[in-house]
C-alpha cells in the first residue's frame, strides 16, 4: 500500500434511541436545571446502540476505496467521523490531507434564491472560494444542463434540475481526500453514467477517495478495495470481485422467504413505511405462473402504512441485477400518481410491468418511498428476489442485458 492518508484504529460510536443530543445552548442548560428529578430514572432506563464498533483501517494516498454494506451497517456514521461531522464514542482516526465530503448533495441550497447564487452558497458551504467557484462557474453549469435556467430560483426547479445542479457543485471539489456518500444515484439513469464518468476522473487524478455506495456496479467500477460493514463492524476487507459476491450471498441470506417487510432492515425517517410485497408473474392472457419468464408481466404490489403526520410522496420499484446494475427503475409520479396518506392510514401502490426482458437468472427488488430530492421515508435496497427461469415462450423475445431500460407499466394506488 502506499503512504496511507487515513488511519483509524477502533472507531465506535454509541448512540441513545430518542435522546436528543445537546447542542451546549443556553436553552440545554436551562432546561437541563429545571428537569424533573423522575427524569433521571427515564434516561437511565434509555437504550444505546453501537452504529460503529471497532472499525480500523487504513486508506492509502491515491486509493479508492469502496465501502459497502446494508442499510444501518454504519457506512454513513464512519464518513461522518473521517470528516469530522461527529465525535467518535471510542478509538481514533488521523488524516492527512484536505479533506472535501460529499455526504448530502444539496448542503447549503436555498429555495428562494437563483441557480446562480446557490452555486456560490453551496460551494462556499462546501469549502470552496470565491475565486475558485467563479473560475470553475460556466464549467458547473455545463456539466449540470442548466445554462437557460441558472437565473431561475431553484424552488421552481423539477427534483432533476436540482439535484443535477447540487451533484455539479460538489463534484468540481479539489480536495486531496475526498468521501463521497451516495451521491452517484442521483438523477436519471443518463445523469448517474455522467457522475459516474466525473468520479472516475477524479480518481484516476491521483486523489483518495473514499465511496459509499449500494451500486455495486459504480463500486466494481471505480474501487481498487473494498470494506463491507454489518452491523456496525467490519465483515469483510479485500478484493472488489469477492466482496460483490459476499454482499450479495448475505442479501439474499436476510431477505427470507415471507412477503413480511417489518424485519428487514432499512433507512428512512419512517414517516410511512413497506410493510409487505407480494410479486405474481403474468402471461399475455393474464394468467398467473408459479415464476417469472422472459417477456412476461409482473404484478407486484407493495403495502404502505402511515406512521406520522399527513404525508404526500412517491413510489419507487427498481430492479437489480447480482453485478448491482438497475436493470429497472421506475416510479408512481412518472405517471404522475402520488400517494397521501393520513396517519394510520395504509395503502396498496401496484405495479404492472409488461414485456419484461431479462434473460434468466436471480434479480433482486428494491424499494422507495419519499418525496424526490426533499426526504426518504422508507428505503429497502432488497426487498424481494425475482427468479426468471427459461420457458417455452423465452425464444419468442429478445431479451434485453445488460443495461438499464424504462420497461412498458402501469401503477394502481388503492387506499384502505
Amino acid at each position: 500500500m502506499s503512504r496511507p492518508v487515513i488511519h483509524a484504529e477502533g472507531l465506535g460510536k454509541r448512540y441513545r434511541r430518542g435522546l436528543q443530543a445537546s447542542r451546549g445552548l443556553l436553552r440545554d442548560s436551562i432546561a437541563r436545571t429545571f428537569r424533573s428529578p423522575l427524569s433521571v430514572f427515564r434516561r437511565v432506563n434509555q437504550e444505546t446502540f453501537w452504529a460503529l464498533q471497532d472499525v480500523s483501517l487504513e486508506v492509502g494516498e491515491g486509493e479508492v476505496l469502496g465501502l459497502i454494506g446494508r442499510n444501518g451497517s454504519g457506512k454513513t456514521t464512519l464518513l461522518k467521523i473521517l470528516s469530522r461531522i461527529t465525535q467518535p464514542t471510542a478509538g481514533w482516526a488521523e488524516i492527512h490531507g484536505r479533506v472535501g465530503s460529499l455526504l448530502e448533495v444539496g448542503t447549503g441550497f436555498h429555495p428562494e434564491l437563483t441557480g446562480r447564487e446557490n452555486t456560490y452558497l453551496s460551494g462556499a458551504i462546501l469549502g470552496m472560494g470565491k475565486s475558485e467557484i467563479t473560475r470553475k462557474f460556466d464549467e458547473i453549469v455545463a456539466f449540470a444542463e442548466l445554462e437557460k435556467f441558472i437565473d431561475t430560483p431553484v424552488k421552481h426547479y423539477s427534483s432533476g434540475m436540482f439535484v443535477r445542479l447540487a451533484f455539479a457543485v460538489a463534484a468540481h471539489l479539489e480536495p486531496e481526500i475526498l468521501l463521497v456518500d451516495e451521491v452517484l444515484a442521483v438523477g436519471d439513469i443518463r445523469f448517474q453514467r455522467k457522475c459516474l464518468g466525473k468520479m472516475g476522473e477524479v480518481a484516476s487524478a491521483g486523489r483518495t477517495v473514499v465511496l459509499v455506495s449500494h451500486n455495486m456496479a459504480a463500486i466494481s467500477a471505480l474501487s481498487t478495495r473494498v470494506v463491507m460493514l454489518e452491523e456496525g463492524s467490519v465483515a469483510f476487507n479485500g478484493r472488489v470481485a469477492e466482496a460483490t459476491v459476499l454482499y450479495y450471498s448475505r442479501s439474499m441470506d436476510k431477505i427470507g422467504d415471507g412477503e413480511d417487510l417489518s424485519r428487514i432492515p432499512r433507512d428512512g425517517t419512517g414517516k410511512s413505511r413497506f410493510s409487505s410485497i407480494k410479486i405474481e408473474a403474468l402471461n399475455s392472457n393474464g394468467d398467473r405462473f408459479e415464476t417469472a419468464y422472459p417477456g412476461c408481466d409482473l404484478n407486484i404490489t407493495v403495502q404502505v402504512e402511515c406512521h406520522s403526520e399527513t404525508v404526500e410522496c412517491n413510489v419507487a420499484l427498481i430492479v437489480y441485477d447480482l453485478g448491482g446494475y438497475r436493470i429497472v427503475d421506475t416510479n408512481t409520479g412518472q405517471k404522475n400518481k402520488f400517494l397521501t396518506l393520513r396517519p394510520g392510514q395504509k395503502a396498496r401502490v401496484q405495479f404492472v410491468l409488461h414485456d419484461l426482458l431479462l434473460k434468466p437468472g436471480k434479480y433482486l427488488v428494491g424499494l422507495w418511498l419519499g418525496r424526490n430530492g426533499i426526504e426518504v421515508m422508507d428505503h429497502i435496497e432488497h426487498a424481494a428476489t425475482l427468479d426468471v427461469m427459461e420457458s417455452e415462450e423465452t425464444s419468442q423475445h429478445s431479451v434485453i442485458y445488460p443495461g438499464t431500460y424504462l420497461c412498458r407499466f402501469e401503477n394502481y394506488i388503492t387506499l384502505d
